[in-house]
């Protein structure tokens, strides 16, 4: 394929969403995380729980800093490089990010200073208070976020207005509660969990393999281990339910990541293994698991799930019906008020179908006179580039389930083995603390890229959308940002490493105290138990 301003803009697009994605789960994860434990901290009024609240908040803190500095950009670049998008689709895609701005994202950051600051001058129930708003913020900034992005994935609640030239919101409670949004929401916040969860592991189990801060670092494998097991639990349940909202909502997509050419009798098998061919339309060596996908996707013994070949014949039947909207808005724009009934009748009729006709715009310029030639190239357009996609998600899936044996494993440790954990297992949690980034990455990928050709599913091409710039520009503006966000991720990564190699020095002396006492009672029960031993 050509590299020309539509790819280079959605290269620095990705670049910029990626990179933003980086400090998106650890800032929801750890919110929710720090909020718990400040909660026991407040019930049993134990200053290690207070430590650990100050400890992990410090690196809650420098994340939510760097994530809100890189997703400013993110938002920049949709008046930039994707003008026609912001002026086609505004009205809809504009109203979840103004009300993101101005309900979570401020009830975020005005309560972060006092999350920070406040521990002088708040009660403790107070500071609790503020320590659930950050909490709350940040998980409503995702939800209107991804109602935003849910609603590209499955443009409900919208219509296209033939005087404008725009797409105008016919139903905000459609949008918001657009089933693909919700459960979109809810998985991504589960990864965010589990990314927390890992990293709060990960670091924890440093500690103990150094003998460092060992009663803090225990209680916070207790609470990763509990919270992430429940959340990994929750990411692959809601993964499942992504699945069978794909097969309504984005067939092609789902066929892709299957590698499914074609139709298979129900119910329709999960390919576990195999080597996707585009060119041939075959996947080589391919394992499939009987009647997992039918049952994922459809919920039914019963039901088919279309092929990627079969959704192309159905794309040019769809575009053909395009053709006939795209020129009868033709004469509604020419015509206006004088327009015939008949041609009103006709565009209404077709005008669902009007952006598989914009896939020509690729080819001509009049799409309404595309010969048979361009419409079956536009119909092929409508296939992702399998591979990737195939790849990316079971690497996501692979991940998840190992998610699960690790929490499951420490959560055991914790739980019934009085937190004592063997070395080699705290050892694979440090290594394993990239794994959940690496994971939602590819989560990422496999939702915006499996959405290709269209930047929103069924309306608008992603090749219409972009703005009039020149690849020079483009060019200039993508190093600018490798190089800003170069910098930020170093100074990311070296304040991180510093604080925890530093460690959780606050209130040292408080905590020590009870230290010190907590372990006299411990020693006072076991002398007891030793003396009842007899008895017995």
């Amino acid at each position: 394929m050509e590299f020309g301003i539509v790819e280079l803009s959605r290269l620095q697009f990705a670049t910029t969403a990626m990179f933003h994605f980086l400090f998106v789960p650890l800032t929801i994860g750890l919110s929710i995380i720090v909020a718990c434990m400040e909660t026991v901290y407040v019930m049993t009024n134990r200053p290690i729980w207070r430590q650990m609240t100050k400890f992990w908040g410090a690196l809650f803190g420098i994340n939510f800093a760097i994530g809100v500095a890189t997703g400013i950009t993110m938002e920049f670049q949709f008046g930039m490089n994707w003008s026609y998008y912001s002026q086609y689709v505004g009205d809809i895609f504009g109203a979840p990010l103004a009300i993101e701005g101005l309900m979570a994202f401020f009830l975020e950051a005005t309560f972060v200073g006092l999350f920070f600051f406040g521990w002088d001058k708040l009660s403790k129930v107070q500071h609790l208070m503020v320590a659930w708003l950050v909490a709350i913020g940040s998980n409503m900034s995702a939800l209107w976020i991804l109602i935003a992005n849910g609603w590209m994935q499955d443009p409900v609640g919208a219509a296209f207005n033939p005087m404008t030239m725009r797409m105008e919101m016919t139903d905000f409670w459609a949008v918001l509660f657009n089933e693909v949004a919700q459960a979109k929401f809810v998985h991504t916040v589960s990864a965010g969990y589990v990314t927390a969860s890992v990293f709060v592991l990960g670091v924890s189990a440093w500690y103990l393999l150094r003998d460092r801060h060992v009663e803090l670092a225990r209680r916070s494998i207790a609470v990763a281990a509990a919270f992430g097991l429940a959340s990994a639990f929750s990411v692959v349940l809601l993964g499942d339910e992504s699945g069978y909202n794909a097969t309504h909502s984005q067939k092609m997509k789902l066929a892709a990541i299957e590698g499914m050419w074609h139709t298979e009798p129900a119910p329709a098998p999960i390919t576990a293994f195999g080597f996707p061919d585009q060119a041939a339309r075959e996947t080589h060596y391919a394992i499939h698991i009987p009647y997992v996908m039918g049952l994922i996707g459809t919920r039914s013994l019963t039901t088919e799930i279309p092929g990627i070949s079969e959704l192309v014949e159905q794309a040019e039947v769809r575009i053909r019906s395009g053709m006939i909207a795209y020129e009868a808005l033709l004469t509604l724009r020419a015509e206006r008020d004088a327009t015939p009934q008949v041609v009103k009748d006709t565009f209404e009729l077709h005008s669902a179908d009007l952006g598989f006709a914009l896939l020509l715009r690729k080819y001509t310029d009049t799409p309404h006179l595309a010969t048979e030639e361009q419409i079956k190239m536009a119909a092929n357009d409508t296939v992702p580039t399998v591979w990737p996609l195939f790849w990316a998600f079971r690497i996501m899936a692979g991940l998840g389930f190992l998610f699960i044996g690790t929490m499951l494993y420490f959560f055991y440790r914790a739980s019934f083995k009085r937190m004592q954990f063997p070395r080699p297992a705290l050892h694979m949690a440090v290594w394993m603390i990239p794994a959940p980034w690496i994971a939602a990455e590819m989560g990422w990928f496999v939702a915006e890229f499996g959405r290709q050709p269209w930047t929103v599913d069924g309306v608008l091409p992603t090749a219409m959308s972009v703005s009039a710039l020149s690849m020079t520009e483009v060019a200039i503006t993508l190093a600018g940002f490798v190089i800003f966000y170069s910098v930020l991720f170093i100074v990311e990564m070296g304040l991180m490493l510093k604080y925890i190699r530093k460690g959780p020095y606050l209130e040292v002396a408080e905590t020590e105290a009870w230290m010190k006492r907590h372990e006299i009672r411990l020693m006072g029960r076991k002398n007891a138990d030793a003396i009842a031993m007899p008895a017995e």
